[in-house]
């Protein structure tokens, strides 16, 4: 390895949090990664990294050189990038992280087709609903499902996500059907319990905003459990489009309450402000937002 290479190990051992997560980052055994750091401070005749067995932290020296590293590493990035044959192969490694049930459903057949197009690449994907630290994980960028107004990430919005009211016919024949949110303090309601919220947000067609509190028998963190609790009857659920769009269609679902809207999201592709983006990363943006668009599939039918 040159000093090139010695910069890239040091900086992913400042952003993995210490030797042995950046030496799994990386592939690399612990030793190997910790004996390039220790050739690096020798060749620089500074310490870089003050390292104990449970903690590694960053010197004044170490943070300095942390940051000229990340330039000088973008820079060459960007430099073999505008070098290359924008028509040829892509090759490399994409790390990504997306939504789970957004990725098995949306984000895997487009992928499949991405990878068709160009198979020499090699994409790492870690399905979570969970938002993970993009830097710290050594991710290229994520597919995220929020509301970004206010983010240290640089974002590319892929589609909008619309969410609907819904339960299933069988449901609604026992307990009725509900015409204005009041009616939905009689009914039992499907609560996702990784949104950052006790209760849904519904707003009327004056533009009045009802909050709408949950104490549902059924909690869950996956959209696609809560519509399938929903097709079996156990209550109502607000849930994405991109999960509900087959029932809906197939009548297994029922759409309710059409004269409230609910809270606009979208899906974004996101990626540190701090990094250059890989041409092949740039690309896989480029087919997705492509591919889904502000009218996407999913939401044509309904």
């Amino acid at each position: 390895m040159g000093q090139l290479e010695d910069m890239q190990v040091f900086t992913r051992v400042v952003e993995a949090g210490g030797i042995s997560r950046a030496a799994e980052q990386m592939g690399l055994a612990k030793s190997a990664v910790s004996r390039r750091l220790s050739e690096l401070e020798a060749r620089l005749g500074v310490r870089l990294i003050n390292r104990t067995t449970r903690t590694s932290n960053l010197t004044e020296t170490g943070r300095g050189f942390y940051e000229r590293a990340l330039k000088i590493i973008d820079d060459i990035a960007e430099l073999n990038a505008l070098t290359n044959d924008v028509n040829s192969s892509l090759a490399g490694t994409i790390n990504l992280a997306v939504p789970l049930s957004f990725g098995l459903l949306h984000l895997a057949p487009a992928i499949d087709a991405f990878i068709k197009l160009h198979p020499e690449l090699t994409i790492n994907i870690d399905f979570s609903d969970r938002h993970k630290n993009l830097i710290e994980e050594g991710l290229d960028l994520a597919v995220r499902i929020a509301d970004l107004k206010d983010s240290s990430l640089i974002a590319r919005k892929l589609s909008p996500v619309k969410t609907l009211l819904c339960a299933s016919p069988d449901y609604l024949k026992k307990q009725g059907r509900p015409e204005s949110h009041e009616d939905l303090k009689q009914h039992q309601l499907l609560q996702y319990n990784l949104a950052n919220s006790s209760g849904w947000q519904l707003t009327d067609q004056q533009g009045t905003q009802h909050h709408i509190t949950l104490a549902g028998k059924i909690n869950a963190n996956n959209g696609d459990f809560l519509k399938d609790m929903a097709i079996a009857g156990h209550g109502i659920a607000m849930i994405p489009t991109f999960i509900t769009w087959k029932a809906l269609a197939m009548g297994e679902l029922v759409p309710l309450l059409p004269d409230y809207s609910t809270p606009q999201l979208n899906v974004y592709a996101v990626y540190p402000q701090t990094r250059y983006l890989s041409q092949r990363a740039r690309l896989l943006i480029d087919f997705l937002v492509q591919r889904f668009g502000v009218n996407p599939y999913w939401d044509q039918p309904i």
